[in-house]
This record gives C-alpha cells, structure tokens and sequence, in this order.
C-alpha cells in the first residue's frame, strides 16, 4: 500500500478504525478474532490504528478501577496482544482522551494538564508500548484555555511518550490556537461523500497550516456500504436510533446510495469503494479510517486506494450527493453539544508565563482532575453516536 502524509508522520495511505472491534456498531468481536483482523490488516499493508481511551465498556471499567482485571477487553487491551504479534517500529499508533463523564443528558470533556498526563500514562500501560506516536484531544474542553491542554502535550512530547499531537472535533480559531503552541500533526474529522461541512473553513485552515486531515466515518458510518439499505442493522447497533439511519430520513437518504451504486458500476467497483476512493482523491493530506469486523469487508475497503478517479467523475459523485439535502444531522445531541461547532475556548486568565500569539497572551495553567465515571461515558457515547 502507497504511504500518506500528516505533516511529517508518514503513515499508510488507509489506516484502521479499531472502535467496531468492542462493540457500537454491532456486538464485541471475540478476542481472537479482533487480534486477527489487526493482523490481517498490517499484513496488507495497513500500518496506521486509531483507538480511544473510551472505546470498550470493559476499558472503561480499567479505567475506572485502577488495575482490576476485567472479564471483557476493549480495543486498546486488543491492540496490546495484536501489537505484540507485530513490529512497533512498522506500526503508527494512534489514540485519544479527552472524555471524562457521562451516564446522563450531557457528555463532559476535560482537558486540563494533569487529567492529560494521566490519560497518557494509563494508555502507555494499557497499550503496553513506550511511546504513542499519535496522541489526540477526543473532543475539546471549553473550559479549559486550549493552550494549557497544548502545553501539557507538548511536554510529553518532549518527554518522549508521545511523538505527535492531534485534534479532533476543532474549529479553525481552536485549531489555530493549538498549533501555535505546538505542532498540531493530525486533525480528526467526520469527512464523508455525506457529511462534508468542513470543506468550507477547517480544511483550508488546516492545509494552510500544513496539518494532516484523518476523516472517520469516511464511508457515512456504512452507509454506503448498504447499512440500513441493502442488509439490516443488528438489533443492537446504536445506527438503529442514528439520525440518519431511521424513519423518515432514511427513506430520504437511500436515494443517495442508489445514485452511488449507479456511479461505482460505472467505475467498476462496488459502492463503497467509490465513496471511500472519493476521500482519497481529496488530496494526499487525507488518511481515511473505516474500521470493520470483516475480512472480506477490509479487502474491500483496502482496493479502494487502487480506484482511479478524473476530476469529473469526482464532481459527478458529489453532484450525486448534495451534502446539504442529506436527511438528519451527522450525530445525536450529546455529541453535537461537544463538536467542532461548540469548540471555543476561553483565553487564560492572566499574563505571567506567556506566549503570544496573535497579538493575545496567553498563560499555561495547572488545574487539579481526576478521572470519573468511565463506564457513564462510553455508554452514553454509544447510544448518542460515538
């Protein structure tokens, strides 16, 4: 497989989503097969795995009790065994923290420098691995000055235990923000034939600033993979209650995978191929992560990066689907509560220690957390659309 670009991590071209691997979208897969489906993907040529610190009710349980050992495992604990089956030198490993507690109507983030350093920490042991090579803010806390959360990042970098800094669900003023304090490698963004609000302002901001665009749910969460459409949805994948998956928006919506459908078999390929192939051609600072439970799926996804796409057949496909006529919002209210659009952070509150930029100073601060109800979160993230 061909290597992509995020800034100056080379990574392939196709990385692996690993959050289906524990659940969400259909049941747990069962530990032997996670840890195969990991292998099987590095042995074609995929070397960059994203996961979460929230991914997993059973990580989350780890989390949340320190050290008990728990009877499930989440993706990160199915990377750990999948990792020692291969070389760390050839892998990119990517994960992210930044949700703290949920279990009712609201998801909160935290992002302070201590809660930061002891997520890192607690994801070094649990990957059992030296260093991270990618390290994300899951969501941002708007309550915490962006620089403070930079600042302690960068000081794991400089220690050694993480080699980059990423992003995800930030817009171009935080983005900004970020990067001034540190080197922001990777910004992490729903990117989809569906799903294309930030083609507007946070693309152009982050190609100006030479940052790296990892779109997930590059194939519209399988929907052009015929979720909902041409086969059905476990019963207990949280897609039954998604906005765009159900009632009147997804009899809508399934006009749009007849008119991909029409275009693929015009290209020679299956629809999702043409919808991931589509991310692909958007520029060589793209590395899509669908994730999947199956072999024949991932060759699938994998003979996407071989579909060769004209200008014409690009604006053709997104003629096909005009992103503002897509029925329902992209996530669940939770979810959106805490998204790019939500993202702002306040300015620290003082001058001494500062950096400036744009004519602003901003200080580093240090504020207490602990970590909470794990278990909460990924529940609530599972059933508002994680």
């Amino acid at each position: 497989m061909t290597s992509g670009r995020l800034a100056v991590c080379l990574v392939s071209k196709l990385g692996y989503g690993c959050m289906g691997l524990t659940g969400v979208y259909n049941s747990p897969l069962p530990e032997e097969d996670g840890i195969e489906i990991i292998k099987y993907a590095f042995s074609k040529g995929i070397t960059f795995f994203d996961t979460s610190d929230i991914y997993g009710i059973d990580h989350a349980n780890e989390i949340l009790l320190g050290k008990k050992k728990c009877e499930m495992r989440g993706s990160n604990q199915l990377l750990r065994m999948a990792l020692k089956q291969l070389p760390r030198d050839k892998i990119e490993l990517a994960t992210k923290f930044g949700f703290f507690r949920g279990g009712g109507p609201q998801i909160v983030v935290k992002g302070t420098p201590e809660y930061v350093h002891s997520c890192c920490e607690a994801s070094l042991m649990r990957l059992g691995v030296e260093y991270i090579d990618l390290y994300y803010i899951h969501r941002i806390d708007t309550s915490v000055p962006i620089e403070e959360t930079m600042g302690e990042l960068k000081k794991l970098v400089e220690e050694g235990k993480i080699k980059y800094v990423g992003l995800s669900e930030a817009n171009p003023n935080t983005i900004r923000r970020a990067h001034a304090v540190h080197p922001v490698t990777a910004l992490q963004m729903e990117y989809s034939i569906f799903t294309r609000d930030i083609e507007e302002e946070i693309i152009p901001v982050c190609r100006e600033l030479g940052i790296g665009i990892v779109p997930y749910s590059p194939t519209a969460r399988g929907f052009f993979g015929g979720k909902a459409v041409v086969e059905s949805i476990p019963a207990n994948s949280f897609l039954i209650s998604h906005p765009r998956f159900s009632g009147e928006n997804l009899e809508c919506n399934k006009i749009f995978y007849t008119r991909i459908e029409a275009l693929a078999k015009k290209n020679g390929c299956t629809p999702i191929q043409l919808a991931l192939s589509w991310v692909l051609h958007q520029g060589d600072d793209m590395v899509p992560i669908p994730g999947t439970t199956k072999i024949k799926n991932l060759d699938e996804n994998i003979c996407a990066v071989k579909v060769m796409l004209s200008d014409d057949d690009l604006k053709e496909i997104s003629d096909a689907v005009p992103y503002n006529e897509v029925a329902g919002p992209r996530v669940g209210e939770a979810l959106y509560r805490i998204s790019y659009v939500f993202s702002d952070t306040p300015l620290p509150k003082d001058s001494k220690n500062f950096s400036c930029y744009a004519g602003k100073y901003v200080k580093f601060a240090i504020k207490e957390a602990k970590q909470d109800d794990m278990v909460g979160m990924f529940l609530l993230i599972r059933d508002n659309i994680a």
